[in-house]
């Protein structure tokens, strides 16, 4: 049955006719409505010709909007509750009741935005485009309108198919555990389905072996014993080196493997020359990395700046590897690039954007070897602020390859031999220029949060050595600094030459998340901030009252788990977390495709050669592609994520029934989620396992409390718990509770006693929100707790 899509969705010529003067509830929801969520405050009082005091009224009239859910903002742009942009990444996820296909947004937060939308798919017309008909199961690139008609529980948008990014692999991935006769069990990767062993008839293995990584089909699922399954791919052997990575690679789809087309197009690469290009090889830029990369693609010099009228500046110029000249757009590389997205990093590997014959050798700043680079030169005055920049595609020679801890170990007085001669022409005017840098920042007041990073160190045959924390120092920081500043010349740069880019934006935190964060503060007698006009500035001013405190970590893992996530978008809201009206990733092109397209769209706008972006490229365009790369970007930290899991188990394996400090990380109706000291590894405690009482989950606490005992625990505390289960191909832990809790008053069963809770839970006993917000939840017990044992 077709659907009429709403009119209000297509784009008018003329502007609408509007009444002066504030306008009703009724009026501003229809103007947000016609202006398909591309609008703002600014444009809705032009719109409506609101000047002076009625600009406070107006804000008013959009915060309650917005806190009734009728409407929603993102960064600076309003847009009708439910609103989609014009192009989204879906799940193509099942058929209405005629069947046609509906499909969801992929990233979709429920907790920040409601009910996920349903997006009518549109057939294309048999024949006539090849390639775009997607099936349930399928990833997909779908540009959106609202319906007019909406029928009760249907869809609210339909959409034509732009691209089929991916088929359903309706496959089970697991390790395959031989037995003597041929057969095996299949264990799967999934810790959600950690216990549940599929049973592989010898003649349906397939000549697996024991160890080895399966995909395999489902073939039989009876009432009663094991279903039973079929082996369809083997994937690898998980006895090898780098095995353990496999298992994200193959579990995530992420392709690791270059197409040959794109293989014979970097082999055939030459080296850039001279034309079009100043020489910068004299200039002594260096580069600063981490001590085991592989490919450097950022280098940075400064130098006081001459001008009598700065007394006190710098020139600070970042040198970028030029990708642009060896990545032609829509060439074999370039595709490839795109459906990556980005290099993963792996403990064990790296899955790199791009093949080593550009990432390792062409395109990386090799100390003392001729390198084309996109550059920017930047005049800082003596308190940080840029004065200007300008940006030049040049032909450089890096002066040397320092490691962080090389370059740090110079400026605190240990030069060695390499880094002894460049303390004067380049690392001394480095740390000057940082020095301002740093006075800009604290000006600006980014988000200052305090996580501790955790890196794995790894034996020759792959496995778990030791689990540190690296000492961040001012290298870190100089190079951050630098990276930002440059990032943003970018985004001005292109604004100002008005040619369309992919941003990178952060929004600021949804109003759900803040009353979550308001709840949990009040009971440190903290208090949260205001929705309206929020700044970074204003967590930091919590981080910054209970550093040092017990509670520090748990508040500052509560104000990140507040933040919204980064993406990458063509419409620009801003970048929260670094205060930065204007932000853009221009300073890693070897890893990141966004940089990639930053780059070309700095050549194009700059005249600065022929490679830069294609005619044609549009911000629609654009947002496709900021739709793909976001979501790749999220695959791959999932992938990088779970892949530590799997190493920190696989090296708690023979330590079950040992005893481990740790701290509550996460608290659910089903139990807890414990970090451990020193390794990071996170495991669950069934709320079964805690003990006699029965413990009620109080969401406003963060806390689950015995109904009789008044026993508590609760986000944040240090405990001492047992390791009772490892499931290291799952990455999976279940501990046991060693730990008395926290004393807490007795809150009851049921509603009743959450109201209880969450009113003891307030200074003064005010707690009537946190009960409205915490009502209704039902606690798990006993037997039903269990069936949570081993997932996170």
């Amino acid at each position: 049955m077709a659907r009429k899509p709403a009119a209000s969705a297509r784009p008018s010529k003329t502007p609408p006719i509007l009444p002066r003067g504030l306008p009703s509830r009724e009026e501003l929801i229809a103007f947000i409505a016609s202006q398909g969520g591309k609008t703002g405050k600014r444009e809705i009082a032009r719109a409506f010709h609101i000047t002076g005091a009625e600009r406070i009224e107006l804000k008013r009239l959009l915060a309650e909007l917005e806190t009734e859910g009728v409407v929603n903002r993102r960064g600076r742009t309003i847009g009708r509750a439910g609103h989609l942009p014009s192009v989204v990444l879906a799940d193509v996820t099942g058929r209405d009741e005629d069947g046609e296909l509906i499909a969801t947004p992929a990233d979709w937060d429920e907790d920040d935005l409601g009910p996920s939308p349903r997006i009518l798919v549109q057939i294309p017309t048999r024949g006539r485009a090849p390639g775009l008909a997607p099936g349930v199961g399928d990833r997909i690139l779908i540009r959106v309108e609202p319906l007019d008609e909406i029928e009760p529980d249907g869809p609210t948008h339909q959409g034509r198919v732009v691209k089929v990014l991916s088929k359903p692999q309706a496959r089970v991935l697991g390790v395959f555990r031989g037995l003597p006769d041929g057969s095996g069990r299949l264990v799967p990767v999934d810790k959600r389905n950690m216990g549940k062993e599929l049973a592989i008839p010898a003649d349906a293995a397939d000549g697996a072996q024991d160890g080895d990584l399966i995909a395999a089909d489902i073939v039989k699922q009876g009432r009663y014993g094991l279903p039973t399954a079929r082996v369809r791919e083997k994937l690898g052997s998980l006895k090898s080196e780098k095995a353990v990575s496999l298992i994200a690679i193959h579990a995530h789809a992420i392709p690791h493997v270059f197409p040959r087309e794109a293989l014979a197009e970097a082999e055939a690469a030459r080296p850039a020359t001279m034309k079009d290009r100043e020489d910068w090889r004299r200039l002594p830029l260096v580069t600063i990395d981490p001590h085991d990369a592989k490919d450097h693609d950022d280098a940075v010099h400064a130098e006081p700046d001459p001008d009598p009228n700065n007394p006190g500046g710098h020139i600070l110029t970042v040198a970028i590897a030029d990708v642009a000249s060896y990545v032609r757009p829509n060439s074999a590389l370039d595709r490839a690039a795109l459906d990556r997205g980005n290099s993963v990093y792996f403990p064990d590997r790296v899955v790199p954007m791009l093949p080593e014959r550009i990432s390792n050798d062409l395109c990386s700043l090799r100390e003392l070897e001729n390198r084309p680079a996109l550059a920017v030169r930047m005049y800082l005055a003596k308190d940080g602020r840029k004065l200007r920049h300008s940006f030049h595609r040049v032909m450089m020679k890096s002066a040397a390859k320092l490691s962080y801890t090389q370059a740090q170990a110079a400026i605190d007085g240990a030069p060695d031999e390499t880094t002894g001669p460049l303390l004067d022409v380049a690392l001394r005017p480095l740390w000057a220029a940082y020095a301002s840098l740093k006075i800009a920042r604290e000006g600006r007041g980014p988000l200052d949060l305090d996580i501790p990073e955790r890196k794995l160190l790894l034996k020759p045959d792959g496995s778990l050595d030791d689990v540190i924390t690296p000492v961040r120092l001012d290298a870190h920081k100089l190079i951050e600094e630098c990276m930002i500043l440059a990032n943003v010349a970018a985004a001005e740069t292109l604004e100002q030459r008005r040619t369309p880019l992919v941003y990178r934006v952060h929004d600021a935190p949804s109003l759900e998340k803040l009353e979550a964060l308001r709840e949990l503060l009040a009971t440190l007698d903290i208090e949260a901030p205001k929705a309206g006009n929020l700044r970074p500035m204003h967590f930091n001013r919590i981080l910054a009252r209970v550093e040092g405190s017990d509670n520090a970590t748990l508040v500052n893992e509560v104000v990140l788990r507040t933040q919204a996530q980064a993406e990458y978008a063509a419409e620009n809201y801003g970048h929260f977390g670094l205060n930065l009206r204007r932000y853009a990733h221009f300073t890693s092109p070897i890893r990141r495709y966004a940089d990639l397209i930053v780059h070309r769209a700095l050549i194009r706008a700059l005249d600065l050669g022929s490679d830069g972006l294609p005619d044609g490229t549009t911000p629609e365009t654009l947002g496709e592609i900021g739709a793909r790369i976001s979501a790749s970007e999220r695959r791959a930290m999932a992938a990088e994520r779970e892949t530590v899991d799997r190493l920190i188990a696989h090296f708690l394996a023979d330590r079950v029934g040992a005893s481990f400090t740790g701290r509550i990380a996460g608290v659910t109706r089903s139990g807890l989620f414990v970090k451990l000291e020193g390794t990071g590894a996170d495991g669950f405690v069934p709320i079964g396992s805690l003990g006699n009482d029965y413990f009620v989950h109080d969401e406003a606490a963060r806390a689950l409390t015995g109904s009789a005992t008044g026993e508590s625990f609760r986000l944040g505390d240090t405990v001492r718990v047992k390791l009772v289960e490892a499931a290291p191909v799952a990455g999976a832990l279940r501990f046991e509770m060693l730990s008395e809790g926290r004393q807490a008053k007795p809150v009851g069963r049921g509603k009743r006693g959450l109201r209880r809770a969450a009113s003891a839970s307030k200074p003064g006993g005010d707690g009537a929100k946190s009960a409205r917000s915490a009502a209704g939840k039902t606690a798990a017990k006993g037997k039903s707790a269990r069936k949570a044992k081993g997932r996170r």
